[in-house]
């Protein structure tokens, strides 16, 4: 059998069932996933079956493979265009596509299956030849930390075929002010409550949720839903109240930088109380907080990616405030360009200072120099080492992609400036789960 004739098991996402929410790309060690405005592809040539990605991804859209002759692998651009997965090819297609009239097909599929695992053991190594400089993701958890509460995902599905449930919008507040650039709205983030009335729909702290804007696309197919971080705590956004709020901030460009008013965005900013809003979901079991009383928590985000953070800390200040718990020490690095766009500032601003230390860092204030979240997390070094070396502290970074480096960079130094070896830290971290990243 000739090399282009060779089979390999080709990694695949099925675009029905992903909620682009990019753990996928953010995690992948070797850059083998990409997307655009439609879907998320894996790069055959580059991919090397490490399986990194499998684990974190919340609806396991990752996990789709296709044996495929090598020279006739589905190309990047075959993926973007598909709105649903091929079909697997037959042992006899495959033998077609070989050449392999003998009938030896199965056992091709059985060789390419063994090179795959092979890979796959020696991932490491690939990663760092593919890879140069800090690679982040690698620090991150893909497991809870071990007290943190049992969490229900995929109860709705994101296929066609599958259920819903429809939720109901009890409040739409806007929590900063509306900004404008250039006559053209610059930013406007909202406060929006759906409630679920008498359908079960169980969530906890840092998972997320779909939303499926009515109407179809360009190509007239159904929006793909649009998935949003549940921004309060289990027991209801009102206590007792089976009910979520989010935290969702109109999109102005698109992955590539050009303008755009953002499909699900605008919905859900322009929805009224009394609006129906089909949702799928819960999604994620690994961004969640412990339940240990004496647990520590450090939270690292900007903009929206405050949404679980949020959550995080009403819960702790509503056991608290019962009486019933005694909580570790809680930590806030809260970024944003100016205070006008830090969603929730006045409430975070209010609460005792000896619940939470927070640390506002905002890079476009007039007067002021630029200050970022790892600029803050820097001039905390003390404390920071501290909780590093504590086996009880869970960490928290949420926000966009570009900040996820300079955060873990930033944890890194703090170590070693302490005298703690970074590679034995932040191995334990991750295998502990006390370090989660969720960027976009």
């Amino acid at each position: 059998m000739s090399t282009d004739a060779t089979l390999i098991k080709q990694h695949l996402i099925d675009p029905e069932i992903c909620i682009r929410c990019n753990t996928c790309e953010a995690i992948c060690p070797v850059g083998a996933i990409t997307h655009d405005s439609l879907n998320y592809v894996v790069k055959a040539d580059i991919c090397n079956g490490c399986m990194d990605c499998i684990s974190p991804c919340p609806t396991g859209s990752i996990d789709n493979w296709r044996m495929m002759p090598k020279a006739k692998a589905y190309s990047i651009e075959e993926q973007l265009k598909w709105d649903e997965l091929p079909a697997e090819l037959s042992a006899e297609e495959l033998a077609e596509a070989t050449g392999d009239t003998g009938g030896d097909a199965v056992a091709a599929q059985e060789a390419a299956q063994a090179a795959v695992q092979a890979a796959a053991s020696s991932s490491s190594a690939a990663s760092t030849a593919v890879t140069s400089g800090f690679n982040s993701a690698q620090f991150g958890a893909t497991i809870p930390p071990w007290s943190a509460a049992h969490a229900y995902t995929n109860l709705y599905g994101p296929k066609a075929h599958d259920k819903t449930i429809t939720a109901t919008v009890t409040g739409n507040l806007r929590v900063t002010e509306v900004g404008k650039q250039d006559g053209q709205q610059d930013y406007d983030t909202h406060h929006i409550v759906l409630d679920f009335g008498n359908l079960p729909f169980p969530v906890l702290e840092g998972q997320s949720i779909g939303i499926i804007p009515p109407g179809v696309d360009a190509k007239g197919k159904p929006h793909h839903a649009r998935q949003y971080s549940i921004a309060s705590p289990r027991n209801g956004e009102r206590p007792g109240h089976n009910n979520l709020s989010l935290t969702i901030k109109r999109v102005l460009e698109d992955h590539d930088g050009q303008p755009v008013r953002g499909v699900g965005s605008n919905y859900m900013c322009d929805l009224n109380v009394g609006d129906k809003v089909q949702v799928i979901g819960p999604f994620g079991a690994s961004f969640l907080m412990p339940n240990h009383p004496k647990s520590n928590i450090v939270m690292i985000c900007t903009g929206t990616g405050s949404a679980p953070m949020r959550a995080m800390t009403e819960w702790r200040r509503r056991l608290r405030a019962s009486g019933k718990f005694e909580g570790g020490k809680l930590m806030l690095f809260f970024g944003a360009r100016t205070p006008a766009e830090l969603p929730y500032f006045g409430p975070l601003n209010n609460l005792p200072k000896d619940f939470i230390d927070i640390e506002f860092a905002f890079s476009r204030e007039v007067g002021k120099p630029k200050r970022y979240v790892q600029d803050a997390m820097r001039e905390r070094a003390a404390d920071l080492a501290l909780q590093l070396q504590d086996p009880n502290t869970c960490f928290y970074v949420c926000g966009l992609k570009s900040m996820e480096e300079g955060v873990v960079l930033a944890l890194r130094d703090i170590a070693q400036n302490a005298g703690l070896d970074w590679d034995t830290v932040g191995a334990a971290l991750k295998k502990e789960g006390r370090l989660h990243l969720e960027t976009y």
